[in-house]
């Protein structure tokens, strides 16, 4: 992935013990050099949600990993509640970048920001729209449209189905794109797949109201069940595990696509996992870090949108089910994929991410 850089914006000092100090004009890693902090504040889903939240967190890893001279750290917010009090104590702490993780921190993290313009932000899944806050957002629509196309070729009875967490658009735009794959798969196949639990017209559907709790998650899921449902996709972080966890225990009754990681990584119910419509936030973040520690400015504008063409959204391999899926499907899905790259094929959401 290809990020644009310009030049680095040190953090804003005020009161309270340092978590790194203060970045040198070259900020150039190396023996002598001052560290560069990167602390990130986590949704309430948690680290180790194995999702969104973890993913940034291995991006913070892996930027560590390539420049030794970045120091790395996280905080969990247990409540929303939490989220100004985090990014305001990382401000006091002099951090010199902060990241804040998910689409429900985004009004949190622009009042901290505009408070602190000399503080450089990042934040994945949204876009307050401020010169010190570097957005990193997905097309996830795109590849949630070759699984809702995959999902609608793999059914036996007919009916698929995708519920989220909460209706915001970085859950609704994974299910935009899940239903119109399906939609085209009957258009193309002069099917009549049905997808429940979302309708993109309406924007209404089922939701967990949690990102957390799985037992919230294996009941949504047991409702889209009964109603007929084989193949499910949880956009719910660590909810989505009750839905996982249940498919596998099922012993094959139904089967799921996962979100953000690759499931079959990040989870242990891979044997229930078709495939994963995967979010490259470990890169963003990475690439987003290591620049910024090399004196690099994150430019706001644009920020950064992960696509089909750049690798920032994709379908992660099929895994166990890799011998059940037909050739002539996989060749369909890798069309798709071309197509939508191309612009051949263009897909919508009210959800998508402002470039």
């Amino acid at each position: 992935m290809r990020i644009a850089s310009i030049v680095a914006v040190g953090g804003l000092v005020l009161t309270a013990a340092a978590c790194g100090e203060a970045p040198k004009d070259d900020n150039n890693a190396g023996s002598g050099a001052k560290k560069f902090s990167a602390c990130m504040v986590t949704d309430v889903g948690g680290i180790d949600d194995k999702s969104f939240n973890a993913s940034a967190w291995q991006g913070l890893k892996d930027a560590k990993a390539a420049n030794d001279n970045i120091d790395i750290k996280f905080v969990a917010s247990k409540a929303e509640a939490d989220y100004e009090p985090n990014l305001t104590q990382y401000v006091n702490q002099k951090c010199d970048f902060i990241l804040a993780v998910g689409g429900l921190m985004a009004n949190a993290t622009k009042k901290i920001a505009a408070a602190n313009p000399n503080q450089e932000f990042g934040i994945v899944d949204a876009n307050p729209g401020l010169d010190n806050i570097y957005p990193m957002q997905f097309d996830t629509a795109q590849a949630a449209f070759q699984a809702g196309y995959l999902a609608a070729g793999m059914t036996k009875s007919g009916k698929v189905a995708t519920y989220g967490a909460l209706p915001i658009p970085p859950v609704t735009i994974f299910m935009d794109g899940f239903v119109d794959g399906v939609a085209y798969f009957n258009t193309t196949k002069k099917k009549n797949v049905q997808a429940l639990g979302w309708n993109k017209e309406t924007q209404k559907g089922s939701f967990t109201n949690d990102f957390a709790k799985q037992d919230e998650g294996k009941k949504v899921s047991d409702a889209l069940v009964a109603q007929g449902a084989d193949i499910i996709m949880p956009v719910a972080g660590g909810s989505g595990l009750g839905t996982t966890a249940a498919a596998k225990a099922s012993g094959g009754k139904y089967s799921t696509i996962w979100v953000d990681v690759d499931g079959c990584q990040s989870t242990p119910d891979c044997a229930a996992i078709i495939t994963t419509v995967v979010k490259n936030i470990p890169e963003a973040v990475k690439e987003a870090v290591v620049k910024a520690a090399a004196g690099d400015k994150l430019p706001a504008k644009p920020g950064f949108v992960g696509t089909l063409a750049n690798n920032g959204v994709s379908l992660a391999p099929y895994h166990d089910f890799d011998s059940k899926v037909p050739a002539e499907l996989k060749a369909e899905i890798d069309k798709i994929k071309a197509d939508i790259a191309a612009g051949t094929i263009t897909v919508t959401s009210k959800a998508q991410p402002t470039k």
